[in-house]
């Protein structure tokens, strides 16, 4: 999955991130879905941690998300 794949599913994609990601707030999406780089330091804002963190973390989830979809097709 990549970040393309995230953002045209987006309501089944965030539920998913929301888990991993329980600070993000539904009110900031329609602002930060659009750009990667900002969704990245929102992510690393709203978590605690540095950009490059939020950079690995959303890659592992990407990454996580497209194992789960190839387990369920």
């Amino acid at each position: 999955m990549n970040w393309s794949d995230l953002t045209q599913d987006w309501s089944t994609s965030y539920a998913r991130a929301k888990m991993r990601f329980p600070n993000l707030r539904d009110s900031d999406m329609p602002f930060v879905k659009q750009n990667r780089q900002r969704f990245e330091a929102y992510l690393a804002e709203r978590h605690h941690l540095t950009v490059t963190e939020a950079r690995e973390e959303l890659e592992d989830f990407l990454f996580t998300e497209s194992l789960s979809r190839e387990l369920d097709s």
